[in-house]
């Protein structure tokens, strides 16, 4: 396994404070000591702190659209992964989850934050409506989705045993 990048580790550090501190706790001396460079290190790669938004958007886009490749390619089935890894990816903490609960920690002070989380969820919406013939099941495939990923990130109990039950939600939300 490869080292991380300085520029990968001052992002990772970014979001960390991030979800741990909200918006308050990001200096950019905060977020250069946590990731163990210099403020002048932090500066090479992000000049200011909208330069670590742009950078976190710039990651949440990156890993947005390999998940969606991922689930063109998903052997399941686009829907089935989908809900699957609402969970899951929560649950395995993917590096996904985390760049989007940093993500929505900014959103509220971000107007441009919220434009790409809107860019990334009409390409999800697209992608299920491919794959399910009716509209109207097609959201609800999104709010079931975004139900089982909210309650894995809320860290509720009830949200791992229904991987099992994965097939059956599809069916009847197929059906």
């Amino acid at each position: 396994m490869t080292r991380p990048t300085a520029k990968e580790r001052i992002l990772d550090s970014y979001e960390e404070i991030l979800i741990e501190q909200g918006p308050g706790g990001i200096t950019l001396e905060a977020v250069a000591a946590h990731a163990g460079v210099s403020k002048g290190g932090l500066l090479y790669h992000f000049g200011s702190k909208e330069a670590l938004v742009d950078g976190l958007m710039e990651r949440l886009a990156t890993l947005s659209e390999e998940d969606l490749e991922q689930a063109r390619s998903a052997p399941e089935g686009v829907v089935s992964w989908y809900l699957r890894t609402a969970i899951t990816d929560v649950t395995q903490r993917k590096p996904l989850h985390r760049t989007t609960m940093a993500t929505l920690r900014i959103m509220l002070n971000e107007p441009r934050v919220s434009e790409v989380v809107q860019v990334y969820n009409q390409k999800v919406h697209d992608l299920i409506s491919e794959h399910v013939d009716d509209p109207l099941t097609a959201e609800l495939v999104i709010l079931v989705g975004d139900g089982l990923y909210l309650r894995a990130a809320l860290g509720r109990d009830d949200a791992s045993p229904l991987l099992n039950r994965i097939d059956e939600i599809v069916t009847r939300i197929q059906h």
